[in-house]
């Protein structure tokens, strides 16, 4: 299972401004998923980028979907790796219980990040903070696997920058500020 200790778009809007969340809500459109409905489906091209607003989601491998990889939460980003090497998914991506989104539709988001160069830097500096996070949780878990015998546990051998984790209590109130001015 993914290390859902943190919200990975809090990464990202960690390092936006406020004109930058400005643009997303107005650019963004809230999408509802009935419980088992499929967002992104293996192999299949995606057009947008998304915000887990509330419910969850299951990631899920194999033709069959029966190997479930990690559970999304409010909070989290979803689409992000596909949105930065534009190749298909790796995995489908289905609604466990009624989800709220922001979809970021991906033909906006790349018009924006090649015109406004500021908030390029902010958004790549936070995609790759999310993805880092994600990587040491990987190996952490990879790590832990196959040394059952760990003398800590999981979250007192946090690394993360300091600066960053102050900055990541500022995205939470971003967030909410996000979740709750997002349109239908």
């Amino acid at each position: 299972m993914a290390d859902n200790s943190r919200k990975k778009a809090l990464f990202i809007l960690s390092q936006l401004n406020n004109d930058d969340i400005d643009w997303i809500v107005q650019k963004g459109k809230k999408e509802v998923l009935a419980p088992g409905a499929i967002l992104i489906k293996e192999g299949k091209q995606i057009d947008a980028l998304y915000i887990v607003l509330n419910g969850s989601l299951s990631v899920l491998l194999d033709q069959e979907q029966s190997k479930e990889l990690a559970k999304i939460a409010s909070g989290e980003l979803v689409g992000e790796v596909s949105f930065i090497d534009a190749r298909p998914p790796l995995a489908t991506v289905k609604a466990i219980e009624e989800t709220h989104l922001l979809a970021i539709p991906r033909r906006q988001l790349v018009l924006k990040l090649q015109h406004d160069m500021g908030f390029a830097s902010r958004f790549y500096y936070g995609i790759s903070l999310c993805l880092a996070d994600r990587m040491r949780g990987t190996i952490r878990h990879i790590e832990y696997g196959r040394n059952i015998e760990l003398d800590q546990p999981e979250m007192d051998r946090e690394d993360i920058n300091p600066n960053v984790l102050e900055n990541l209590a500022l995205a939470q109130a971003k967030f909410n500020w996000l979740r709750e001015n997002v349109k239908v």
